[in-house]
């Protein structure tokens, strides 16, 4: 009765994250993304942040973009040939091809409330699959750090913008790699949940680097496969694996390994239930339109044959996509974990086609490692016996990685 329980509410949450799948995308404008040269926004018709309630804090003067909650056209008018100049922002052609992807799109404007869980709070983060926020620029307050970790954690997606060391637009004494290290390490929640860190660099660099990962889901997906990048003043990234194995570097500067942790330019992870996208720089989704008080550069489409669009897109479409695989009910054939519901031992079948060492780690729902362990694998069938007794009853996700490849199990502890 109790594996029926549980098998019951599996499917349960597969039907809720199915129904989810057509969700609303939230563009962050609450940070000071207009400050200064910056026009990190989808659209504006307003023009006058920096006159009063707040606006000052933003960014210093009368005449920055002051973007609404819905871009004006209205999106419903987008086709398959609107051009991104429908709407007003340095991300309009971001927003502008979601939208054509059938995305509901949305801005948090600056006098808007980032919560979690809030009913009264109409642009609540629980109503929205995606989060998207590029270079922020005013610190988050321990409220809003823990909103958006729990975001995260309950099934959310999360794109985390940077840019270079020192680019404190509104002068504030905060640029954005000091801002996201600031949520991921003093949140009063959990320390480092993504397993990733902004260095305090910034450098030019086009690059090839790209991880190899057979299957991944933002170097190989829908939009089209990138193989450049190219920073303008960026900066990279640090992963921790041991606080958060899934965390994994995409993109990477030159003389960079692959498989390694750190120079990383492009990043994601999981926490929880939810997902986590990281680039270390501005300029690749800039379009180059805007505030015409701004110095802008066409980053999105014009450089490196258009490569920036791809993976910003197919990282996009991975954040809202409900693709865990889980246990029996997965379509993979490569791993298998029985009995699962479990309330003891765990059996897992591992098919690989490489001789290679590899992680097998056991998070809890908030993203604590409670359980790791290694084994070397040989080209075949491989089978491990994993002790999770002591695991109180709940959600878990096993993590396996072989260094070419990650699956991501949900397991259910009776």
């Amino acid at each position: 009765m109790m594996n029926r329980f549980y098998t019951l509410l599996i499917i349960l949450v597969f039907c809720s994250w199915s129904v989810s799948a057509q969700v609303k995308v939230l563009f962050d404008a609450r940070k000071a993304q207009m400050a200064a040269n910056a026009d990190w926004i989808v659209d504006a018709d307003l023009y006058n942040i920096g006159t009063g309630s707040g606006g000052a804090m933003q960014t210093g003067r009368g005449n920055e973009a002051n973007p609404q909650r819905f871009p004006t056209p209205a999106q419903s008018g987008i086709t398959s040939v609107t051009p991104e100049t429908y709407w007003k922002g340095a991300l309009s052609a971001w927003g502008v091809e979601l939208a054509k992807r059938g995305f509901l799109v949305e801005t948090l404007p600056f006098n808007g409330t980032i919560s979690y869980g809030n009913s009264s709070n109409l642009q609540d983060l629980s109503n929205y699959k995606v989060f998207i926020c590029i270079e922020p620029n005013i610190r988050f307050t321990t409220a809003e750090k823990q909103a958006i970790i729990r975001f995260v954690q309950n099934g959310g997606g999360l794109f985390m913008g940077g840019n270079h060391y020192g680019s404190d637009r509104n002068n504030d004494g905060w640029d954005a790699p000091r801002i996201w290290n600031d949520l991921m390490t003093n949140n009063g929640l959990v320390t480092n949940p993504f397993g990733m860190s902004f260095d305090q660099v910034s450098f030019s660099q086009t690059t090839s680097n790209f991880a190899s990962v057979a299957g991944n889901a933002i170097l190989s997906g829908a939009a089209g496969n990138p193989v450049q990048m190219k920073f303008s003043s960026g900066t990279s990234l640090t992963l921790n694996k041991t606080v958060n194995p899934t965390s994994l570097g995409l993109v990477f500067k030159t003389g960079s390994s692959t498989t390694g942790s750190t120079g990383v330019m492009f990043a994601q992870c999981r926490y929880g239930t939810g997902k986590v996208a990281t680039i270390g720089d501005s300029s690749p989704p800039d379009d180059g339109t805007g505030d015409t008080n701004d110095q802008l550069y066409n980053g999105w489409s014009a450089e490196v044959n258009g490569d920036h669009s791809r993976i910003l897109i197919n990282a996009t479409l991975w954040l809202a996509s409900n693709t865990l695989r889980e246990g029996s009910l997965s379509s993979s054939r490569d791993v298998s974990v029985w009995p699962n519901p479990f309330s003891g031992n765990i059996r897992v079948e591992y098919a690989s086609t490489i001789d290679a060492p590899l992680s097998l780690s056991v998070i809890d729902i908030a993203g604590k490692t409670v359980y790791s362990s290694s084994a070397d694998l040989v080209v075949g069938p491989n089978l491990f016996d994993l002790s999770l007794e002591k695991l109180n009853p709940g959600f878990y996700f096993l993590v396996l990685n072989d260094g070419m490849r990650q699956e991501v199990i949900r397991l259910v502890r009776e």
